[in-house]
């Protein structure tokens, strides 16, 4: 045991004695002392300070899915350890969200991004289908279209960046830790691609010291539609105790059809089966090192597409044949990292993300029932390269600095045919190669015992060659080019109280450029990058205790200029442009209230306020010029109550409310198409005993219908009558067993 903490030899403990482990000995030791015990290896541990312990704000527990007991308000400290730095959350300077695993709505079965976002109004995504969608953060939205730009948002699982164009690839969230997001820019920390924030999924990490395990299984029925399932395993095995383990995740889903197609005379058939898992290892060889590596694989699988005319029913459309979806992901990484007792930790980490995605769309000519069926099909593929070292140091001080080099090589293709079923002809595609060095760092200084400022930044050199599927019909474009970029930020965080505290911040981002698919068949061009700066000032509340207020509230405003937009033209053809400037205001605000133990209530908004400026911007009316898949208000309520009976057992409830405000697909007058505008009710209950916990969770109780995404196919787009229905009134029983 060591520590550097100059007061702790003041302190005075009670005698500890009996047959104890080293950590319960010290945990004992050390109980009401304002010091804890930080685990260095697995026998060695760093006596620190005790800051005041906290619980997140934004979201509220709920009946867990795992073995795992929930954890007490107030019971541990929250870290913000995507800031890289291990900032109390009280002492970040920014605007985030983090959301637990028992927590609504990551405690959701079979919860993925789109979930998260759908309950959460700082998270935007399109609706185009399971594995077709993209993540936007805080209104920082380019296109409702997949194509060749980066994207606003870059989504992480550990430290490995998951992908770098085109849509997310909606990972499951089994097994997973916490959600941390931070909303942007992130380009200091994060490079390209942040522009809006990351998403960053924390996987729960292996156990080195007992073996575990848990299964679960539920079935889910749909109003209007077929049933649905889903089955996942966990298992967490000490290979030599304290020194080696391994946690292994498995999972397989099914998502009912509800989408009927009366011309084929079939029912619900946009059924969407999902198949992955994980397998993480852990070395622990002492002295402070650790070496962790990661693998996962997941598939979609979508029958068919998940739109809707409006013509033909609210669930419903008329195709000539089916448009299915398919995506693979794979994901490596192997991470070395080292802890002093000092407080400095280096780390670097290695990771590898494929992905490969096959669209088919219905794009035959609406020339009447004699026309023949045309096709027409993509398909994605992506590989990325990255590697990461840095070191980092906090101090109990709340002084904390990181210093790093990050490299990154993403090779990204996309082939296209258009033509009669079963004979489609290749028509042009293009493949972009990005290669980017970097080098970042920033600090916090506590300059008073209450005032913390926090400086840094990080340089950029990045080359992008673009290559066409074949020789395009006239034009020109660029085949490489390279672009340096430095992105600042400066913050500062006052603690106003020991629970209270404003923050101001200032930072930058871009997004490398590249070459795209031209507007018409057989061209290409290039479009450029584009930045976005944001300043935000903010206050966050924290109660230390089991009950009490807590809340955060911030305004930001951000200057985007030479926004990349993937777009289609009214023939259904993709493009790809710079479109203009945008200025967003946004407001956004959580509360919890935990009026006693065991009641907990919740909500969160978001308004924004964006207009667009430029070429696109000046062909359409001015009521015509906003961002896409932004509502104007969104909101988030809930509210749960949980009973305990014994150690572990007992039983909870709760019940949520979420308000999705007007948006549109895009900018321009074609591209102005409502979306959004509707309410939804939920509800689940819970009941564990012993190592049995049963579940109830009701999603859209009213049964509401609505069109969350106006758009689910391109050729079809012009007749403006294109709708994807919330998922009917759905109700879920599930069980899950753990030991």
């Amino acid at each position: 045991m060591i520590s550097t903490e100059p007061g702790l030899r003041q302190v005075r403990a009670r005698a500890v004695s009996g047959s104890l482990s080293t950590r319960r000995a010290l945990d004992r030791l050390l109980v009401g002392s304002g010091y804890r015990a930080v685990a260095v290896d697995a026998r060695s541990f760093r006596v620190v300070r005790a800051l005041a312990p906290v619980r997140v704000a934004k979201v509220r527990p709920a009946p867990p899915p795992s073995s795992a007991p929930p954890r007490e308000a107030g019971s541990a400290e929250v870290v913000v350890t995507a800031s890289k730095q291990r900032v109390p959350l009280l002492r970040y300077p920014g605007s985030l969200v983090v959301i637990g695993a028992h927590r609504w709505p990551l405690s959701v079965p079979d919860a993925d991004v789109t979930d998260l976002a759908r309950a959460t109004p700082v998270l935007q995504t399109t609706d185009l289908g399971p594995g077709r969608d993209k993540v936007f953060v805080r209104g920082i939205a380019d296109s409702s279209f997949n194509g060749a730009t980066q994207s606003t948002a870059s989504v992480y699982l550990g430290d490995v960046q998951v992908g770098y164009s085109e849509q997310d690839p909606d990972l499951k969230l089994y097994d997973v830790k916490e959600v941390q997001v931070l909303e942007g820019p992130q380009g200091t920390l994060y490079g390209s691609g942040a522009i809006g924030g990351i998403v960053r999924i924390i996987p729960n990490p292996v156990d080195l010291s007992r073996a575990s395990g848990s299964v679960a299984a539920g079935v889910s029925a749909t109003t209007h539609g077929t049933p649905g399932f889903d089955a996942s395993g966990m298992i967490n095995l000490p290979i030599v105790d304290g020194r080696l383990g391994v946690r292994a995740v498995a999972y397989r889903s099914r998502e009912g059809g509800y989408i009927d197609d009366p011309g084929r005379g079939l029912s619900d058939v946009n059924r969407v089966d999902t198949v992955g898992g994980r397998v993480a290892a852990r070395w622990s060889p002492g002295g402070g090192w650790r070496v962790d590596a990661t693998g996962a694989y997941q598939r979609i699988a979508a029958r068919d597409a998940m739109y809707a005319e409006l013509r033909t029913g609210p669930l419903a459309r008329r195709a000539a044949f089916a448009e299915p979806f398919d995506s693979e992901v794979g994901l490596g990484s192997l991470t070395l990292s080292k802890d002093w007792t000092s407080g400095l930790r280096l780390l670097s980490v290695f990771g590898v993300a494929t992905y490969h995605s096959a669209d088919l769309f219905d794009a035959t000519p609406a020339q009447g029932p004699g026309a023949p069926p045309t096709a027409y099909q993509t398909d994605g593929s992506r590989l990325l390269l990255t590697q990461e070292t840095r070191v980092s140091r906090s101090l109990a001080s709340g002084s904390s600095w990181v210093v790093g080099v990050a490299l990154l090589q993403n090779r990204d293709s996309e082939s296209r045919a258009l033509g009669p079923i079963g004979q489609e002809a290749d028509i042009i595609g293009v493949t972009n190669r990005t290669r980017t060095a970097a080098l970042f760092g920033e600090a916090t200084l506590a300059v008073l015992p209450n005032l913390s400022l926090t400086g840094g930044g990080r340089v950029t050199i990045a080359r992008t060659d673009g290559e066409p599927s074949f020789s395009p019909k006239g034009g020109s474009f660029v085949a490489g080019r390279t672009s340096r970029r430095v992105d600042p930020t400066a913050a500062i965080d006052w603690k106003l109280s020991p629970t209270l505290a404003a923050y101001a911040r200032v930072q930058s981002g871009f997004r490398t450029g590249g070459l795209a698919v031209a507007r018409g068949v057989g061209r290409v061009a290039d479009f450029d990058a584009d930045s976005i700066r944001v300043g935000e000032v903010g206050l966050r509340r924290l109660h230390p205790g089991e009950t009490g207020v807590s809340f955060t509230g911030g305004v930001s405003l951000a200057q985007w200029r030479d926004i990349q937009a993937d777009l289609v033209n009214r023939r259904g053809l993709p493009y790809t442009i710079n479109l203009g400037d945008a200025r967003i205001v946004a407001a956004e605000g959580t509360a919890d209230w935990t009026p006693v133990r065991g009641l907990h209530a919740s909500g969160s908004f978001l308004y924004t306020s964006n207009r667009i400026t430029g070429a696109l911007a000046m062909l359409s009316s001015p009521a015509h010029r906003r961002l896409p898949e932004t509502p104007a208000l969104a909101m988030s309520l809930d509210a749960s109550y949980e009973w305990r009976v014994g150690r572990g057992d007992g039983l909870s409830v709760g019940a949520s409310a979420t308000r999705v405000g007007r948006s549109v697909l895009g900018a321009g007058d074609l591209l102005d198409i409502s979306q959004g505008r509707y309410t939804t009710f939920g509800a689940r209950a819970g009941w564990r005993r012993g190592r049995v916990q049963w579940s109830v969770t009701g999603e859209n109780l009213g049964d509401t219908r609505a069109n969350l995404f106006a758009f689910g196919n391109p050729f079809a787009l012009a007749a403006r009558d294109l709708s994807t229905p919330l998922r009917p009134r759905t109700v879920r029983l599930g069980t899950t067993l753990a030991w």
